[in-house]
């Protein structure tokens, strides 16, 4: 008697675009059995197929796959933040949107614009991270100017990716890691649905977001409009606003070969209202008297992004093949009044003129990556690729003759270009429990600066600068997986990373500071030993050792007669623990009708600088703890709750550690709730950011003190249909 079993199990999760995900697919194999006389039946080892269409983005947390697309992600730490899991985050609130990312520490500004840091690496702009969407870069320039100014609204994020140390390998030398925006598709579930969500709240605060997605036939379709304004937490000139909007194709999204069209804009003014300080005397801001008021009343800063990129991604009979292509059109412009200080009004000739700065980047880059499985039960798996970058960035600098001058004379001009051309290859070698990806990835990065303009060197009598820097440099990498039982696994990565010199580094502007001809590239060597598990009672566990060793940084060091030089100084050790845990505390029946889930994660670090001239001082923006715990709560797709808490170490905002420059430790609460109104088409948001009021602040600028909101409200609608 023939006897046949097979087990087929899908699970799927509701995403915010309503449609299912395939998580994993397991089949058992045929059992045979004859009827008389019956020998004990063959059992073959069972088997896992595991589904992921990158193109799709069908990833299940906690951790991101072992292969993934075109690319290895197996013996690498990785994040998933996943926010359908949460209330709606709103106006792009970092604290709550990195609340599971152990590792990177937010710089909190009341801009619109983000700074995030890694394990002590200075946040600005996060520019020791490598920062994409869709896996395309979104820095000004990933070399000469690597400030990513514009982030996606979150709105449109399904998750964020984030892998650490080893992302060299796979995204770009930046010791920082990868930080993947990962942006919603068109849903393949119906031809016509969208939203339009209205946000109220503190400081004269306005936001909307309305979508349209679907798939007609092989078209699929998504399109946003994203706005956001508030007056600010300042008594002046903290007022922002920004919009921006996409349009996006998608033919054959669920077939073999598929294509991505993106065409997208972002426009972006705010106020800058400047430092404060906890000195007192005539022209000082002081924190204490007012931490509202502004110490800059004309300082104004502007940016637009106009893009396009166009992604295709083809199944192979043993592997998969993705290819992207991108144009982007950024501008970056401010003007900024003379004559002020650390926390002080502009006084002085010099608060009678402004400077007024304008950057463009114009960058055009295309990359391939392919991936081929290979050996016995094709088992091992080869991810190989090449990218191919080029951008163009003049600069302007004028002085004008008030502190609101639009125009005036040129003071510096030059012309940038950057030409990049890295080549990747790793190869995932399975063995029973055990796993070893070698890597090389071969770094090739022409930087050019030339400048045309420059009042001050011709008033020194010194040559306009015409410099060109070309790195050739080869980054290993090794990673290492064993996984002694099911849902359990330890890991292992060693990376390198470099960081070229920027712009600013090669060619300074001031007519004083001279750069060395052999200034080297920063180059970085990482370590990292882990462990990571998901039990079957719903702890999600991922505990990690790192050492961080970032040798030849950049930097100044005075010279007799006034003048300063650039040259390779520094060498900082950062090492420490990484951990976090998520435990489901109550799940009801059917699945996920009812949920609560507590979450935890801790950052212990230890940097400080072994060489230079900040030997034996903490790199800027490195607490010593960083402690991040929360609760979400949801009753199906129909309501959830969040509560958050942040606790930070202090810290400082410069590596010489002054005391004017001391970010104290603080702790901030916040409180957001998410509620489908039964039987209607309606979504209501609320939430209490800086739930307990907490007086802090965690950036330190050039021009002071920058204070972070007190505790502020909001409340918003949507309509979904």
């Amino acid at each position: 008697m023939l006897q046949f079993f097979s087990q087929l199990k899908l699970s799927f999760s509701p995403r915010r675009q309503g449609r299912p995900t395939l998580a994993w697919l397991w089949v058992a194999t045929p059992l045979f059995a004859a009827a008389e006389p019956s020998p004990p039946p063959l059992q073959l080892p069972r088997f896992q197929v595991e589904a992921e269409a990158e193109f799709d983005h069908v990833v299940q947390g906690p951790f991101l796959p072992g292969v993934q697309g075109a690319k290895i992600n197996a013996g690498k730490k990785t994040t998933i933040l996943d926010f359908d899991g949460q209330p709606r985050i709103n106006g792009n609130n970092y604290r709550q949107a990195l609340a599971e990312a152990p590792g990177l520490i937010l710089s909190e500004e009341t801009s619109p614009l983000i700074s995030i840091g890694y394990r002590g690496l200075e946040p600005h702009r996060a520019q020791f991270t490598q920062v994409l969407k869709d896996g395309i870069p979104i820095h000004a320039d990933q070399f000469g100017y690597p400030e990513a100014y514009y982030t996606p609204p979150l709105d449109t994020v399904d998750r964020i990716e984030f892998i650490r140390g080893g992302a060299a390998l796979l995204y770009g030398p930046q010791p920082g890691g990868a930080l993947n925006y990962v942006t919603h598709r068109p849903r393949l579930d119906c031809g016509f649905s969208g939203s339009s969500l209205h946000t109220v709240g503190s400081d004269g605060y306005y936001s909307t977001f309305s979508h349209l997605d679907g798939t007609v036939g092989r078209v699929g379709y998504y399109g946003y409009l994203s706005h956001r304004q508030s007056d600010g937490i300042r008594s002046a000139n903290g007022d922002y606003r920004l919009t921006s909007w996409l349009g996006r194709l998608a033919l054959d999204a669920t077939s073999a070969s598929r294509w991505l069209l993106n065409l997208e804009t972002y426009a972006e003014e705010h106020g800058e209202p400047g430092g404060l300080t906890f000195a007192s005397g005539p022209g000082t801001v002081n924190y204490l008297a007012d931490r509202r008021a502004p110490s800059r009343l004309h300082d104004r800063f502007n940016l637009e992004r106009d893009a396009a990129s166009l992604i295709w991604e083809h199944d192979l009979a043993a592997g998969t093949f993705a290819w992207r292509a991108w144009a982007i059109d950024y501008t970056r412009a401010s003007r900024r009044q003379g004559g002020g200080g650390f926390g002080t009004l502009p006084t002085g000739p010099a608060s009678q003129t402004n400077t007024q700065e304008l950057q463009q980047f114009r960058t055009l880059g295309t990359e391939a990556r392919l991936r081929l499985d290979w050996g016995p039960a094709a088992r091992h798996i080869l991810s190989t690729g090449a990218q191919l970058y080029g951008s163009t960035s003049p600069r302007t600098d004028r002085r004008g003759t008030s502190p609101t001058a639009t125009t005036g004379t040129i003071q510096t001009q030059s012309r940038r270009k950057v030409f990049y051309a890295p080549v990747y290859a790793e190869n995932l070698f399975r063995w029973g429990a055990f796993t070893l990806t070698p890597g090389l990835r071969l770094e090739q990065v022409r930087q050019s600066v030339r400048e045309e303009i420059n009042l001050a060197k011709a008033a020194a009598g010194n040559l306009l600068a015409d410099r060109t820097d070309t790195n050739t440099e080869p980054l290993l990498g090794l990673a290492a997986t064993w996984e002694p039982a099911r849902g359990a696994q330890a890991y292992l990565n060693a990376s390198e990373s470099f960081r070229p010199v920027i712009f600013t580094q090669a060619v300074p502007n001031g007519a004083t500071q001279i750069v060395n001809t052999d200034l080297a590239p920063a180059r970085a060597r990482q370590l990292e030993l882990g462990y990571r598990s998901q039990t079957a009672s719903g702890l999600v566990l991922d505990a990690s050792l790192f050492h961080l060793e970032f040798s030849d940084q950049v930097g100044t060091v005075a010279l007799p007669g006034g003048r300063s030089s650039l040259i390779n100084v520094g060498r900082s050790v950062h090492r420490g623990l990484e951990a976090s845990l998520r435990q489901e505390l109550l799940r009801s029946r059917p699945a996920g009708a009812t949920s609560l889930q507590l979450y935890a994660n801790a950052l212990l670090l230890d940097a400080s600088f072994r060489e230079g001239a900040f030997a034996g001082r903490r790199p800027q923006y490195a607490p010593r703890h960083l402690v991040r715990t929360g609760l979400l709560f949801s009753r199906g797709s129909g309501l959830k709750i969040g509560l958050s808490g942040t606790f930070v170490g202090s810290s400082h905002a410069d590596d010489t550690n002054t005391e004017q420059r001391r970010v104290p430790a603080h702790a901030v609460w916040d409180l957001t709730a998410e509620w489908r109104v039964p039987g209607t088409a309606i979504r209501v948001i609320g939430g209490v950011n800086n739930l307990l009021d907490e007086d802090y602040y965690s950036r330190v600028r050039a021009d002071g003190i920058d204070p972070a909101p007190r505790r502020h409200g909001y409340f918003g609608a949507a309509i979904e249909f």
